[in-house]
């Protein structure tokens, strides 16, 4: 017999052995809660942004790239100063560092916007305040 049938044997009898065992049969169902997903990315960070970014209208939300972009934003009380937010997920994992936010900040000067500088302290709690929030909502999904 040649080399090739009787691999071909072997790898054929090791799929049967396999599906017939009976502890791998419930594997798919005891993924962690992190990879239940149908998007591109983390579903709890993911669901988290887009809670946390309610307040400002949504340029761009793509699930599959993990990307949410928001248009700019002016509070009514402070209609001299706009925001524009943009969080990346990176990871199905919920893990810090699968998150990334980044603002840009304008000031109107004499009718025109003008960029400001953002203080990091910002983009950190928007960061926080994502992650407490996915935290909270893998919590209530298990539990």
């Amino acid at each position: 017999m040649s080399r090739l049938p009787v691999t071909a044997l072997v790898l054929a009898s090791l799929a049967l052995s396999a599906t017939a065992c009976s502890r791998n049969r419930d594997v798919p169902n005891r993924l962690a809660p992190s990879k239940m997903t149908s998007i591109g990315v983390n579903a709890y960070l993911w669901r988290a942004a887009i809670d946390t970014l309610s307040f400002a209208p949504l340029l761009q939300a793509d699930s599959n790239g993990g990307v949410i972009v928001t248009d700019w934003y002016a509070s009514p009380q402070n209609p001299g100063e706009r925001i524009k937010l943009t969080v990346s997920i990176l990871d199905q994992d919920l893990r810090a560092d699968a998150l990334r936010v980044a603002a840009s900040r304008q000031i109107n000067q004499g009718g025109t916007w003008v960029d400001a500088p953002v203080a990091a302290a910002t983009v950190q709690k928007l960061e926080d305040i994502i992650l407490t929030r996915a935290r909270d909502l893998r919590r209530t999904s298990i539990g």
